[in-house]
């Protein structure tokens, strides 16, 4: 009782700064959301973070920032202004769509090759858990003989070949942005 009301407590703190990032300094990113589902699979923060810019992301007062509420139906992304909006859609696209063909949440996780890691498709559109699943996926592809972005291209593509490389370079743009608004800034 007392850690299901610590971690309810602990997401009921994060979601301000998982819904708006633009809120946090750049000393504050990622965001706490992604530094806890990242220390829990071992994976680097700003990777995890990075790839949620990549899969997700949406201009949002000035700032790209990863959107919870978004699906990609074939190639097409969506977004939404609420989870409820989503999951609606989310449920009449799977009607019409093979699963195989529809990437929801912040980490974009196709709702055909990762059924088996939920009850029910919206379940992939709770932003904690998407990140949790994100994070182990990033885990799970990770080889400790290459590099967290040969996971990261993984993470996209598990066959490999020119979308993982392409993918992989998109996410170390986002990588080095992070990079450069985490540095001090020196002044003359």
């Amino acid at each position: 009782m007392a850690t299901s009301m610590i971690g309810h407590c602990t997401a009921l703190l994060l979601v301000p700064t998982l819904l708006d990032p633009s809120a946090l300094t750049a000393r504050e990113l990622p965001p706490p959301a992604y530094q806890l589902a990242a220390a829990q699979a071992r994976v680097p923060p700003n990777l995890l973070y990075a790839v949620a810019l990549q899969e997700s992301g949406r201009n949002l007062r000035g700032r790209t920032v990863p959107w919870p509420w978004t699906l990609n139906v074939a190639g097409q992304p969506r977004r939404y202004g609420t989870r409820r909006e989503a999951c609606a859609d989310l449920r009449q696209v799977l009607q019409l769509t093979p699963a195989t063909r529809v990437d929801v949440g912040l980490g974009q996780l196709n709702a055909g090759y990762q059924r088996h890691r939920v009850r029910q498709p919206c379940e992939l559109l709770e932003p904690y858990r998407n990140l949790r699943l994100a994070a182990t996926i990033l885990r799970e592809q990770y080889n400790p003989n290459q590099s967290w972005l040969m996971a990261a291209g993984r993470y996209h593509r598990p066959a490999g070949g020119a979308p993982a490389v392409r993918y992989r370079q998109q996410v170390g743009q986002h990588l080095a942005r992070l990079e450069v608004a985490a540095s001090p800034r020196r002044t003359p």
